[in-house]
This record gives C-alpha cells, sequence and structure tokens, in this order.
C-alpha cells in the first residue's frame, strides 16, 4: 500500500505536536523526494551510511531523530552536506526529522522509550512545568547498587557505560537522553539516587562527586536509538506502510 508524502508528514507533525516546540533545526521534512510513500527506514543520524542504507533498501522516506540544517551552521552545500544532500536528491529519498518533539514525546519519545528499555518506572518531568527541561524521573521497581544497574545498563544498550559511583544503592532515577548531562542541577535537586544521560562533560563528575549522586553515561546513539523505532512503527502501523530500523553504529 502507498500513501502521499503529504499525509505521512501532516500525521508525524501532528502526533508530535512538532510546531509547539521551539528547537535548534527544522522539525518536519527536511528534504523532498517522491510523492508516494511505501517504504520508511528508520535511523539516529542522517549520515552519509545510513542514507546510502536506505538506498539500498529502497526507501521512500529516511526518518531521523538527527537530521539536518541546525542553526549556527555553514549554510553552504559543499564538502560532507553536499554528499548527504546529493545522495538523497538523486534516489528521490525523502528526510524527515525530529528532534526535541521527538525526545519529550510521551508515548514514542526517547526518555519513555529508554525507561521501558531498561525497566524504569516513570513518574513525571525532571523539572515540571518548564517546558524547556526534557528529561524525566522515575524509579526501579526494586533498589539495587549503582554498579549493577551499569551492568544491566551496559547488557540492554550492548555498549560499556562510564559510571560516576555515589551512593551504593539506587532506586530513584532521573535521566535525559543524548547530550543531556546539563540536566544533572535539575535532577539533584529533584533528589535522585543517580542521574543517567548520553554524554557527560567535564564538570560533570564534580557535580555528581559533590552532590553525593551516581552518574551513568551510557552513549549520546545508544540512548536514542528507540524513540525514531516507535515512531516508525506508529506510522508504519497508522498507513499499513514498511518500516525497517537500520542502526549505524556510533561509539559516542
Amino acid at each position: 500500500m502507498a500513501i502521499a508524502l503529504r499525509a505521512l508528514v501532516e500525521e508525524a507533525d501532528r502526533y508530535l505536536n512538532a510546531a509547539r516546540i521551539q528547537d535548534y533545526c527544522p522539525n518536519g521534512l527536511q528534504v523532498e523526494g517522491r510523492p508516494q510513500v511505501r517504504r520508511i527506514v528508520s535511523g539516529v543520524t542522517a549520515s552519509l551510511a545510513l542514507i546510502e542504507a536506505a538506498i539500498e533498501a529502497e526507501a521512500d522516506v529516511l526518518l531521523v531523530h538527527h537530521g539536518y540544517f541546525w542553526k549556527g551552521e555553514d549554510a553552504c552545500i559543499t564538502g560532507m552536506k553536499q554528499r548527504r544532500l546529493k545522495a538523497l536528491l538523486n534516489n528521490d529519498l525523502s528526510l524527515l526529522a525530529y528532534h526535541l518533539p521527538l525526545d519529550v514525546h510521551p508515548e514514542v519519545g526517547n526518555n519513555v522509550q529508554l525507561a521501558a528499555q531498561l525497566g524504569i518506572e516513570v513518574e513525571g518531568e525532571l523539572e515540571p512545568g518548564n517546558p524547556r527541561t526534557v528529561g524525566l524521573v522515575g524509579a526501579l521497581a526494586e533498589p539495587m547498587l549503582a554498579s549493577d544497574f551499569a551492568r544491566h545498563v551496559q547488557e540492554v544498550l550492548g555498549r560499556e557505560p562510564l559510571l560516576i559511583d555515589g551512593p551504593r544503592t539506587v532506586r530513584r532515577i532521573g535521566w535525559c537522553t543524548g547530550g543531556g548531562q546539563g540536566y544533572i542541577d535539575q535532577a539533584i535537586a529533584a533528589g535522585v539516587d543517580l542521574f543517567l544521560s548520553g554524554e557527560a562533560s567535564e564538570q560533570t563528575f564534580h557535580s555528581a562527586q559533590e552532590n553525593g549522586v551516581s552518574f551513568i553515561a551510557a552513549g549520546h546513539h545508544a540512548t536514542e536509538r528507540y524513540g525514531v523505532q516507535a515512531l516508525g512503527d506508529y506510522l508504519a502501523r497508522r498507513f499499513a506502510l514498511e518500516h525497517l530500523f537500520i542502526d549505524c553504529p556510533n561509539p559516542i
């Protein structure tokens, strides 16, 4: 079955309520390809490797979390950007990208999907009432040592995380996928035992140690693989389309 590209984009925009969120890049259709859609390929970042894999899979739409045209980037279409856009346009492949709307969505968002993978019960927002905070807070069903939870994260995500140990026992957890390490202060204020993000900054070590909380950096890419898969599955069910997630490994 095929549907119009416009219908797919309108539904994704609506479902994610993309227009309401101020972001660092345009959300939605970033590159327009063929007008009819039968197959979606999803992935984390619209790298050339993912584009080539989507072309090989005969996709009509490439759905990603990290797309193009970020604020402050050079607008010239040269080098890496030229090669990526040329591959999309030469193959009539549409690029559909959602950044913050995919982080915060209550059903397919990166943060709720990561919680489901790790067995964390979501309790609410990391900083209730602040629309610019995308992280969440929740709890484990049973307390465990921070080192044991880190091993659990490694088993689930397939990547050894960085652990800054704090309290021996962890139950209450705050988290923000990707580059959300800056939310550690909000997590500390929320009274968590452990804060988890994708990346770490130099000051994250000191914030965790001096405030007596554990911290895990589990990988930007590794923590953000699940939202785009869930969104692709939703769109495939909604329109009876084919959907394939392709994971291009990234150690960061």
